[in-house]
């Protein structure tokens, strides 16, 4: 990597570790001394007229001031020559992670996967989590896996190495309790759930015994593969009390229930000599219960809107005793675009409340809920966010996103593509409509029930008001000069986004001029509960066939040609598993534009 940073100024030294070497022929030294440098991954870099030297506390420390030096030769380089001068430096947070939902529905390609791990190690992010539901190729669980593409034993360790050499901890994840519809729905798993015979089984039954024995056969085929000394066991959103457990939960309380099957998971993971990461969400409904947990567990306390109760969940496990991290996340699932200031906002509290109350890491999270629609680089602006105020926070708050994005994510020469992605990042906003966790666009796109009571509420004229906005941010990226790795594939998919994003502003539009321009409102208008997720709710296709025939094929032709370019896109970064579900819904409002 200091080679790397060199020749990017202009220099082409000899490296050697030679001491017989005269002293005044070497411009550039690096060594690790703890007792110079005390903090840990710390590093003090120098650089003079006579030449550069780099001392770390650790090996990680020489790294990172390696990257460090990177981006400042990449920044002044060849132009005025690199500046003198002396930086000390080290993490607020020793644990920096991201986390990437591999599960719904996107696998990336190996490829994707080392691109990936190459900028998050110059970001200087260590830690990284893959959140595989379905998606690892176990042996005897064909059924669960065979149309997901799956990671493989040979990739896990391969990626592993990959991520060791840039500094960076491939952490195991494997969801273990919910979130296990993917498993749960195929006929030889069906009586393991929680509520057998629902369209979503969601959850393991904890009572029965073969839950725990699915769990450590699945334990003793993954965890060899991975060298971390942590594996995050999942264990969120567990629906219980409903199914076979609700004689239990009627005499014990759902707290109890639950905290019991975490406890025999966590047997499981100790006996792996591994410590444990669980999600904190059902424990802190149950704070009286947090400090029956036992020793080597971390809580993840995870929350990913602005104002989420950072500060107040993450006092409880202080206040307790229980080491956590602090996971926010990157707001560019359910949302097309990205959210930029709803994610700043969120990442900037999880990391003002872990550090007030002594969180042990920060994990920023990248989903991929309904389909995983968001292009790849829309992630980069919270990767970005996040990995900068989670080594410093205080530098770092109100650091020039766009600019530091065209610097060293986009690299572009023209400084557009960071603004252009910024501002898409934000469109969510224009609508005037803001759901939870998400955009009013997106759900323009779904039509899932939940996407009913948020569309209702819009206007035409809030919807053109967006696209203008949208056509404004396609301004910069026309004049957008991206280089590096990613190159005009960037430019591409970000291009793809907002051609997306202006689509639903027609649709919406459509769509409200078909039932009337007013918002829908008041008890009257409350639409029917409509629980089938792999179809159109009636009531949308009864608003579809209200829309003129010539709008409904010039929508549907217009949607023929944006799938056809999600798939292309699809194959540049991802594997093909997952793909036809991630596009399903799209589907069938094509074919319901075109049916007359």
């Amino acid at each position: 990597m200091i080679k790397i940073a060199l020749s990017q100024a202009g220099f082409h030294p000899e490296f050697t570790d030679s001491e017989d070497r005269d002293s005044d022929s070497i411009a550039t030294t690096i060594s690790v001394n703890s007792q110079q440098v005390h903090s840990l991954q710390g590093y003090k870099l120098s650089i003079s007229p006579d030449g550069i030297d780099l001392l770390g506390h650790d090996e990680a420390g020489v790294f990172y001031g390696a990257m460090t030096l990177l981006q400042i030769t990449r920044q002044f380089g060849k132009t005025i020559g690199i500046p003198c001068m002396v930086i000390e430096d080290w993490p607020d947070f020793l644990n920096r992670g991201v986390m990437l939902d591999i599960s719904r529905d996107r696998v990336p390609t190996m490829g994707t996967l080392y691109t990936l791990i190459d900028l998050l190690s110059e970001l200087k992010v260590n830690q990284l989590q893959l959140y595989t539901e379905h998606t690892y190729a176990y042996r005897n669980h064909s059924e669960v896996w065979a149309d997901a593409s799956p990671m493989t034993s040979d990739q896990i360790v391969n990626l592993d190495a990959y991520c060791q050499e840039r500094f960076i901890e491939l952490v195991p994840n494997q969801n273990s309790f919910g979130h296990m519809e993917r498993w749960l729905k195929k006929p030889g798993y069906q009586d393991l759930a929680e509520h057998p015979g629902s369209p979503k089984p969601r959850a393991l039954n904890p009572l029965d015994p073969r839950s725990i024995s699915l769990i450590e056969e699945m334990y003793e085929e993954l965890l060899p593969n991975f060298t971390s000394a942590q594996f995050n066991v999942g264990c969120d959103e567990v629906p219980l009390g409903n199914g076979h457990t609700k004689d239990a939960v009627h005499k014990y309380g759902v707290g109890s229930v639950y905290l019991n099957f975490l406890l025999k998971i966590h047997e499981l993971v100790r006996s792996h000599r591994r410590v444990m990461q669980f999600w904190g969400d059902i424990i802190l409904r149950y704070p009286e219960l947090i400090p029956e947990l036992p020793e080597n567990i971390v809580a993840l306390e995870w929350g990913y809107e602005a104002d989420h109760p950072f500060d107040a969940n993450a006092q409880k496990y202080a206040e307790t005793g229980v080491p956590f991290y602090v996971c926010p996340g990157t707001s560019s699932w359910g949302s097309l675009g990205g959210r930029t200031d709803n994610a700043k906002a969120n990442i900037w509290s999880a990391v003002e409340s872990g550090l007030e109350h002594g969180a042990i890491g920060f994990l920023n999270t990248d989903w991929g809920d309904n389909g995983h629609w968001q292009q790849w680089p829309i992630a980069y602006v919270g990767y970005s966010y996040g990995a900068a105020v989670s080594w410093c926070a205080d530098a770092n708050k109100e650091v020039d996103l766009p600019k530091l994005l065209d610097l060293h994510v986009f690299q572009d020469s023209a400084g557009m593509m960071g603004r252009a992605a910024y501002d898409i990042g934000n469109v969510y906003q224009y609508p005037g409509v803001i759901p939870h966790n998400g955009s009013v666009l997106h759900h323009l796109l779904l039509r899932n029930p939940d996407s009913e009571q948020h569309i209702s509420k819009l206007t035409v004229d809030a919807l053109e008001r967006t696209e203008n906005f949208v056509e404004s941010s396609l301004d910069n990226l026309n004049r957008a000069r991206v280089s590096g790795t990613e190159g005009q594939r960037v430019v591409t998919e970000i291009r793809h986004v907002a051609k997306l994003l202006r689509y639903a502003c027609h649709a919406g539009i459509a769509g409200r001029r078909a039932v009337g321009m007013e918002p829908l409102s008041g008890p009257d208008k409350i639409l029917p509960a409509y629980h089938d997720h792999n179809t159109l709710p009636p009531h949308v296709t009864a608003e579809i066939q209200q829309i003129s025939v010539l709008t409904r094929r010039v929508l549907g032709t217009e949607l023929e040609k944006l799938v056809e370019e999600y798939r292309e896109l699809w194959q540049m970064r991802s594997r093909p598993g997952g793909l036809e579900d991630s596009v399903r819904r799209w589907e069938q409002i094509r074919a319901a534009y075109h049916h007359d």
